[in-house]
């Protein structure tokens, strides 16, 4: 399904079957001699084939095509490589490009397993999250050149001057595009309407993303944004209204854990398994394989950004990291989140 936003600027609805998100909208820039394609869909039929008939309803050939890539995440690559002719551009940051790359290499969902050990995954239930995870299913597959973009490069096409806006958090490497004069964002999965993006800890316990995300959100707050198209769902009219509600979700998040972890010491598996989820299921037994895998490394974004807030503290036993509340955490008023909220007036 096609949907004309702006001139020169369309929506393709992308299907996900089976898939939660249900559908990612990737964007159409329509140039006189290029046209640009904001994300793709997975590697799976079924995205190629409704990518491949929005784009003959808008009139445009696949030989024309460069493509702008928000993040490493299939559902916004996975397609790239089965669209590619005539040596087109690919344009996504270097960590994007990195982790892209790396998506069908063994040896990154070897340290996707490793990662589940820690957080105290099941293990009868881990290979079955490893096997069946969309980045490992849907990745991309066949030759691709990146063109590396920055905080700050530009991008011209059909009319409009897009400023690249480095927005790590959902992933290390997400990129927003920017048009001041149309007041226009394309925000990826950084900025979404009707769900809260996935923050997840990812594959190493290195970077505290969700501190990075917030900084981010405030970054977008700065911009004169009167339309946000984001990955998925509905289009955002009050970009800073979002944000305010994106920042309190994460620090009611954030009390959340500490709340679950006045009970005791606890893994990240089990920490997930209290928190609240806008699920359809009763139980968190009940809750699919996957589901259970997406809420873990979430969860491990909360846990990692209180142990470097010093509110808790990690010990290794057991083959797993142990989560416990410190004598800081006794005194929540010093959480920053006192600080990187006060602004959104949510204290």
């Amino acid at each position: 399904m096609v949907e004309n936003i702006l001139e020169n600027i369309f929506k393709i609805e992308i299907p996900l079957p089976n898939n939660p998100l249900q559908a990612l909208n990737s964007y159409i820039i329509k140039g006189k001699d290029r046209t640009l394609v904001i994300d793709t869909g997975m590697n799976r039929e079924e995205c190629k084939t409704a990518m491949l008939d929005g784009l003959a309803e808008i009139g445009v050939s696949l030989k024309k095509i460069d493509f702008f890539i928000t993040h490493m995440h299939t559902d916004h690559c996975g397609l790239v490589a089965s669209l590619v002719k005539s040596f087109p551009m690919i344009y996504c940051s270097r960590p994007a490009a990195t982790g892209i790359a790396a998506l069908c290499r063994p040896e990154y969902w070897d340290k996707a397993k490793a990662i589940g050990h820690l957080i105290g995954f099941p293990e009868q239930e881990l290979q079955y999250a490893i096997d069946n995870h969309p980045g490992n299913k849907y990745c991309p597959r066949g030759k691709m050149s990146f063109n590396i973009l920055k905080d700050q490069d530009t991008l011209s096409v059909g009319g409009y001057n897009f400023t690249c806006i480095e927005t790590p958090g959902h992933t290390k490497g997400h990129l927003c595009l920017y048009e001041p004069k149309a007041k226009l964002l394309f925000s990826g999965d950084h900025i979404l309407a009707d769900i809260t993006p996935n923050i997840s800890l990812g594959l190493t316990y290195e970077n505290d993303l969700l501190l990075a995300y917030i900084n981010n959100l405030d970054k977008i707050s700065l911009l004169d944004t009167s339309l946000v198209l984001p990955g998925h769902r509905s289009l955002i009219t009050n970009c800073k209204a979002r944000i305010r509600e994106l920042k309190k979700h994460h620090k009611l998040r954030s009390d959340e854990v500490l709340s679950i972890l006045k009970n005791g010491s606890q893994n990240a598996y089990q920490v997930a398994s209290q928190m609240t989820w806008d699920m359809t299921f009763e139980t968190w037994e009940q809750f699919p394989v996957l589901q259970k895998w997406f809420a873990c490394g979430e969860a491990m974004a909360h846990l990692k950004y209180l142990e470097e807030k010093q509110l808790i503290y990690k010990d290794e036993k057991e083959k797993a990291y142990y989560y416990s509340l410190s004598e800081r955490s006794k005194d929540i008023a010093s959480c920053c989140w006192a600080v990187t909220l006060t602004q959104a007036k949510f204290f």
